[in-house]
This record gives C-alpha cells, structure tokens and sequence, in this order.
C-alpha cells in the first residue's frame, strides 16, 4: 500500500447471548487468540478490539460479552459494555447458536438489534457443524429479527466460511484512515490480556458456579532478559469471595493452583513465544461483583 492510496476502515460489533461463540468468531477472524474463550457462559466481561488489516482495509471487530440478565453488579457492567458497543458502528454480527431455538436472552438481544439506527445487522448462524436441525433453527431466529444477510458456519470448525465472512467485512469499510497501525492485532494491554488467559484457564478447570466468582488481576510484569537467559514474570492474583472458594482454587496440595498455572503458563508461553515464569497467588476480596471500587480495580467499572 502506497502513501497516497485510498484506505478504508471502520468498525463492527459481535453481539448475541452467552456462549454461542463470539469470541471463537473474533479469534478465527483474527487468526490469533486476543478474546478469553471456555465451554462456560459469560468467560468475556468487557468488550474486546481485534484489529484485522488487508491492504488498504482495515477491520476493528469489537467482541462484547453476552447480553443476559444481569443479577449483580458486574453484570450490569457487562450488559452496558454490550450496548456501548452497538454505537457509532458500521455493523452488526449477531451470533446465535443453531443448536437451539430461541429463548428469553435471544429476545433481549434482538430488542437491542431492534434500536439500532441504519446499522446493517448480519446474522452469523453458528455451530450448523453440530446442529440436528440448524435450516428450522435460522427460521425461528429470522422471525425475531430479519437481519440483512445470514451466514451460516462453523467458528470453530469451518475458518473457510469465516475468512469468507471478513472479505465481505473488509469491502463494507467506508473510506476513512487507519485506526490502529497494521500490525496490530489488539489494543488490550498486556496486562489485561494475560489476566483472561488466566481466568479461562481457571474456568476451565473449576466447577458449578464458582467461576464466576473468580476474577484475575496482573500485578507484576517483568520482562524476559535474554542474555541471562531469565524467563518473564508475571504475579497475578486470583480473587475469590469467601475463604471457602480459596481453598477450593487451591485445590488439595495446592493441585488446582498448580493445574490452573501450567495450563494459563503453557497459553502465554505460545503467544510470547518466550519462557514465562506465572507466580498466582489467591485472594479473597468478599463480594467484589458488587462493589464498585473492587471492579474499578478489576477494569470492570470506571
């Protein structure tokens, strides 16, 4: 690309319930992990920019958390990320999942859509590689909402149907310069990328409703010094709210702690591509889903 030649850029929102896939979508349009994703619903809690840039095209997706009915106050926080996303953006991927019709949270997201002010809205039918009866599915989500084009596909299974899905992205771009410089993939910090890879790892490995009373905050970063052949260091704590769940992330003998750090170790290791050294220490801060100062800390709230 030329100094002088037209460039194109703008940006699109993914929104849908929890767990029909949006940041599995993100990370295969990207070609790299930048969104935390987990078999669990609602692993994304704030919005999340990946830039996608061909030629003289570029792309910021922004991924959101699912929109559902929010019980504390970091729900609340969610839902907002969700709807500060719809804004000012060029347009709309609404993900649903084909495995199943439409329920309550569907409905809330397509009462969203429904606000929307001459934003085109594309419905990104997932997960048709394991659906039974993903054609009847499309219809029932059509009659809620007749988005301008649907897209059915695989996010995690199909990368050719979602490459094919970004050109047609990059060609709805209006003209406008860069947002971000072209080799950048996200403009999360460090830290806050590292603490969702850390939580997912967590997720993963924790049970029933505990997860989400886990959160992840970066304290240290350190970086690697090659000549001495020392690895990066990185100390995060993982919050909990009650004693009880500590001991649970502990795990006996401090197993869980230990599986939780390989596997979060092992992602930042190949994303780094250098030696990690991961210190994770467990904190109880009681009730930080509602209180506001505790998620401020956590860059759930400003």
């Amino acid at each position: 690309m030329t100094t002088l030649e037209t460039t194109y850029a703008g940006f699109v929102a993914i929104v849908g319930k929890p767990n029909v896939g949006k940041s599995t979508l993100l990370n295969t349009m990207l070609g790299i992990k930048v969104a935390p994703i987990s078999s669990k619903p609602q692993t994304t809690r704030r919005g999340v920019r990946g830039i996608f840039t061909w030629d003289n095209r570029q792309v910021v997706f922004v991924d959101t958390p699912g929109l559902h009915r929010a019980q504390d106050a970091l729900g609340t926080f969610m839902n907002r990320e969700v709807r500060n996303a719809t804004e000012g953006v060029d347009v709309v991927l609404w993900v649903v999942d084909t495995r199943r019709p439409p329920a309550d949270e569907d409905k809330d997201v397509v009462q969203l859509l429904g606000n929307l002010k001459n934003v085109p809205v594309y419905m990104i039918a997932n997960k048709t590689d394991v659906a039974k009866y993903p054609d009847e599915a499309i219809n029932l989500y059509k009659a809620l909402y007749n988005p301008k084009r649907i897209y059915p596909l695989s996010a995690l299974n199909n990368p050719q149907a979602v490459y094919a899905l970004r050109d047609d992205l990059l060609q709805l771009m209006p003209e406008a310069p860069f947002y971000f410089p072209i080799d950048i993939r996200s403009d999360q910090p460090r830290e806050q990328w590292a603490s969702e890879l850390i939580r997912e790892s967590a997720m993963e490995a924790l049970y029933q409703e505990l997860p989400y009373a886990v959160a992840v905050k970066v304290n240290q970063w350190r970086d690697a010094k090659k000549k001495k052949d020392q690895p990066a260091y990185i100390q995060a704590d993982i919050w909990v709210e009650s004693a009880n769940h500590r001991m649970i992330v502990l795990g006996k003998q401090g197993n869980m702690i230990k599986e939780i750090g390989q596997t979060a170790r092992k992602q930042l290791e190949v994303f780094m591509q250098q030696k990690v050294f991961l210190d994770l220490q467990v904190v109880v801060h009681s009730n930080w889903r509602e209180d506001l100062e505790a998620l401020r800390e956590l860059g759930y709230a400003s």
